[in-house]
């Protein structure tokens, strides 16, 4: 099955601080393939992967779960850490679900969390009905492309694949439950003009969380999409600022490696 547009992996081998960018549903690296790029120009060591079921047809990610998703991220994630001595996870939407769980699970292997309109529950009273719904109806319109820059695509997919969805409801009860146990500083950016994911999304990350050092700002001028709206510039720019605050030893570009970029 043929990618969409911009789906492809992104990976870039930097110094010995790594960074691991987390898309979210439906959607795929596209809509964060500027900032990881913007990083790996900084010197950094960069792995933005392509989540099963996505990037192709919505069909493919019928037969996907949220498991499957973290499973890659989890992967990546590990691939870092044996090659850097830090890492720093980056995600939009439901990736802030799956870089919340890596957070908690993996504990002092994650150094910080940059988050953008995170996804960690849901937003439609509707959704109760998915277990149920799920078997009458393949799927529903879906909630790409929710950017307020014109002409600009994150290349997700028109339709939201319901079985995915359900699992996604279970990531979302995974992932509250463990909110507490996620102590990394944490920079968190939300749009107050969400159509996708309300403002009670970040507000929750924001009450459960025990982290000690939280920063939150706001993207006035962005939809969901952030990283590919008009606030992009500045969620770039902020985590540059973030990463080398927390792991100055390792500034950017001081250990810079030949780069070896590669798709795929």
């Amino acid at each position: 099955m043929p990618l969409l547009p911009g789906a492809e992996p992104y990976r870039h081998r930097g110094s010995a601080v790594g960074v691991l960018l987390c898309h979210g549903f439906t959607g795929s690296p596209a809509s964060l393939r500027p900032w990881a790029e913007e990083l790996a120009a900084a010197g950094y060591t960069v792995s933005l992967p392509l989540l099963p079921g996505h990037g192709t047809r919505w069909q493919d990610m019928q037969v996907t779960r949220w498991e499957d998703w973290y499973a890659e991220v989890e992967r990546e994630l590990l691939e870092l850490t044996r090659t850097c001595e830090r890492v720093f996870v980056c995600a939009l939407s439901m990736g802030g679900a799956l870089a919340l769980r890596l957070a908690a699970v993996h504990g002092p292997k994650v150094a910080g969390l940059v988050l953008v309109n995170p996804s960690v529950r849901s937003d439609t009273p509707a959704s109760v009905l998915l277990p149920v719904l799920r078997h009458l109806v393949p799927s529903l319109p879906g909630i790409a492309d929710d950017i307020s820059r014109q002409g600009v695509s994150e290349h997700g997919y028109d339709r939201t694949p319901l079985h995915a969805a359900w699992s996604l409801s279970r990531l979302w009860k995974e992932v509250q439950a463990r909110l507490p146990e996620v102590t990394q500083p944490v920079l968190l950016f939300h749009s107050p003009q969400d159509h996708v994911v309300s403002p009670a999304n970040s507000e929750l990350v924001l009450a459960r969380i025990s982290s000690t050092e939280v920063t939150e700002r706001l993207c006035q001028r962005s939809f969901h999409v952030a990283t590919l709206d008009h606030d992009a510039g500045e969620i770039f720019s902020a985590s540059l600022d973030f990463i080398q605050r927390l792991a100055p030893a390792h500034a950017a570009g001081v250990t810079r490696v030949e780069s070896d970029d590669h798709h795929g």
